[in-house]
Formats: C-alpha cells, sequence, structure tokens
C-alpha cells in the first residue's frame, strides 16, 4: 500500500481503510487454516504439523514474487516500498523471545489475536502478556536503547548483503521454499499427527 500512498494515487484514509480490510481478511484466514489453535501452531516444533510453515512460507514467497513482477511491469517502484532498519542485536535477541514465547505459549502476535477474537482463553492471557512486554518495553526504553540500537546496518535486504539480484534472490528463495516443504511431509510422517 506504501507506493499507493506515497504517489498520491490513494488518500492516508484509503490506505487505511484497505488496510483494516485486509487485516480483517487475514485474521479470518488464520482463522480458517486453524491457527487460532495453540496446538496446531505448536506441532511445528514437535514436528506433528507444519502447515504453520507451509502457510507463511506460501505467503512470504507468493509477496516477494508479486512485488518482484510488479516491478519488471513497472507498477511498484521498490524504491518506495519500506524496509525496516536493521538492528542485529535487538533481532537476535527479540527473536528468541519471540521463538520460546511461541513455543511456551503456541501463539505468536498475530495469532493470539485471532484465538482471542473466537473466544480463547489462551489466546486472550498471551495478548495480555503481550501487551504487557509492550508496556515494559516501551517505560523501560532507556534501559534497552543501547542494546536495541546495537550493530545497525541499515535498510538491509538479504540480496544486497548477499550481493546478488533481487530476481536470483527470489529463485533461490522458491528452490529452498519446494525442498522445505518436502522436508516438511517427511517430517509429518516421522512424527504421527496427534488427534486435536
Amino acid at each position: 500500500m506504501g507506493p499507493l500512498a506515497v504517489n498520491d494515487i490513494i488518500s492516508p484514509n484509503t490506505n487505511y481503510f484497505l488496510a483494516f480490510v485486509i487485516g480483517i481478511g487475514f485474521g479470518f484466514v488464520l482463522e480458517q487454516c486453524g491457527f487460532s489453535s495453540s496446538r496446531k501452531l505448536a506441532g511445528l516444533f514437535y514436528g506433528y504439523d507444519t502447515v504453520v510453515l507451509k502457510v507463511f512460507f506460501t505467503g512470504g514467497v507468493t509477496a516477494m514474487l508479486g512485488l518482484l513482477f510488479f516491478s519488471l511491469f513497472g507498477w511498484v517502484d521498490l524504491n518506495l516500498v519500506y524496509v525496516n532498519p536493521t538492528f542485529l542485536t535487538s533481532a537476535i535477541i527479540g527473536g528468541l523471545i519471540m521463538g520460546v514465547g511461541f513455543i511456551m505459549g503456541g501463539f505468536c502476535p498475530g495469532t493470539s489475536f485471532c484465538g482471542a477474537a473466537i473466544g480463547k482463553i489462551d489466546a486472550m492471557l498471551f495478548v495480555v502478556g503481550l501487551f504487557i512486554g509492550v508496556y515494559l518495553f516501551a517505560f523501560g526504553y532507556p534501559l534497552f536503547e543501547t542494546m536495541y540500537k546495537a550493530l545497525p546496518m541499515g535498510n538491509l535486504k538479504i540480496s544486497t548483503a548477499l550481493n546478488i539480484s533481487d530476481g536470483i534472490f527470489a529463485l533461490l528463495l522458491v528452490v529452498m521454499a519446494l525442498a522445505m516443504f518436502y522436508v516438511a511431509e517427511w517430517v509429518e510422517k516421522k512424527f504421527p499427527r496427534e488427534e486435536y
């Protein structure tokens, strides 16, 4: 949506409205895929259910290919697509904290809201914990600022870091996704699926 708003093709209010509609649609799809179940999500870590890996990898690859082709057709200027700045230390620590929380609680931030929306108490508790964590980080930011801003790498893309073109990186990622899907199928057969 960013290039549309930046180029005044749509207004900022329309941008927010479309984000709201897309968010509701995304939540609906998550719930329909069963991602409101913490057992299904935790199944990825125990090997009996790899749907989470397949769905999110497919979503990432689809978005990447969509942006790449839209750029080739001249429909999107990739220079106007915002890339979050990379701070390596905080990315690693944040990834570890989220990973541990994901394994312990069975939810990531998005799926916890999905579960809470349909009345799952464990998801509601997870959302409360999420807000407590955000609150503690926001008010304790002066204590974390040095660590948070350690090892800045700018608005880095993986293709830039590897010194390859976006097209080659896209090809490699598609091949990797197909290999991961194959391995995921093998893992599911190796670890029988529990009924839930």
